[in-house]
């Protein structure tokens, strides 16, 4: 899997993943399909951004969630 538009800059955004460099984080693009965005809305919202941005911010979540164990405490 190529995750080659998925950024990490500690001087952009405190180093939060972003799509290419752009100062939009990879956690916005969920947020927003979370909220029921569809892509092609989000490609209007944000000129800059491209469907493969969209889609490798997915492939990421998906990579990000596998490779870490939170512990969860109530």
């Amino acid at each position: 899997m190529s995750l080659d538009r998925i950024t990490i800059n500690p001087e952009v955004m405190s180093g939060q993943p972003c799509i290419r460099g752009l100062r939009i984080p990879v956690s916005l693009i969920l947020r927003l399909l979370a909220r029921g965005k569809t892509i092609l809305q989000i490609l209007e919202d944000y000129p800059e951004l491209e469907e493969d941005d969209i889609r490798q911010a997915l492939s990421f979540a998906s990579w990000a969630t596998t490779e870490k164990t939170i512990p969860v405490t109530a």
